[in-house]
């Protein structure tokens, strides 16, 4: 079933009204997929913060506008990069028996055999695209990594199968790598040892 979230229509026309919705607290927003298209709304930003950090990014959650009750994702969100806060919201409606794509973290789980013995973790692939239903989406993906050796690496295609979701990322993506340490630097030049000849004398030095 999914999670309630209040939405409230708004009117897109004065431009100084988006300004007035974050002035009150609320994120503006656009409904726009299955059944609805672009419809101007706000979400409360606390309300918002508090749904996704007990439900999670992917959950479906239910609205209502205009007396039409209708099942969102949270598609994409603006931030303000200096405040770090959403600023503006895509909300994709969904037909809860049509399978759509979306982008799912990827949580790597374990200790590396390889860190333990010096090498160093690099995750290069930090989402995967997924394709599911609504109610099958994935919050995160676990890939254990404990396996891994130094020089050993993951691509896409390594992530174990799910029935609920198919993994649509490239598969030769490359997604964790466990590199060697790193060696240090050999002496400058400058550093080297002095020439035998300038401690015992040059060679053809005449013999007494």
């Amino acid at each position: 079933m999914a999670t309630t979230l209040e939405v409230q229509k708004r009117d897109t026309k004065p431009h100084s009204q988006v300004t007035e919705v974050r002035e009150a607290g609320r994120i503006p927003a656009i409904i726009y997929g299955y059944q609805a298209e672009n419809i101007a709304v706000s979400v409360d930003a606390l309300e918002l913060i508090k749904a996704v950090r007990e439900h999670g990014r992917n959950e479906v959650f239910a609205v209502t506008v205009d007396g039409s009750k209708m099942n969102v994702l949270l598609h994409q969100y603006q931030k303000d990069p200096l405040k770090d806060e959403i600023i503006h919201l895509d909300l994709l409606a969904v037909d809860m028996s049509e399978e759509v794509e979306t982008e799912v973290r990827i949580d790597l789980v374990g200790d590396s055999v390889g860190v333990k013995s010096g090498g160093v973790l690099q995750q290069v692939l930090y989402e995967v695209i997924v394709k599911a239903t609504p109610d099958k989406l994935p919050e995160a993906i676990e890939v254990d990594i404990s396996g891994l050796e130094i020089g050993d690496s993951l691509a896409a295609s390594d992530i174990p199968k799910n029935a609920d979701y198919e993994i649509i990322t490239d598969g030769e993506e490359a997604l964790v790598t466990i590199a060697a340490p790193r060696v240090a630097e050999e002496p400058t030049e400058g550093a080297e040892a002095p020439e035998p000849e300038a401690v015992h004398g040059s060679a053809d030095a005449p013999v007494e």
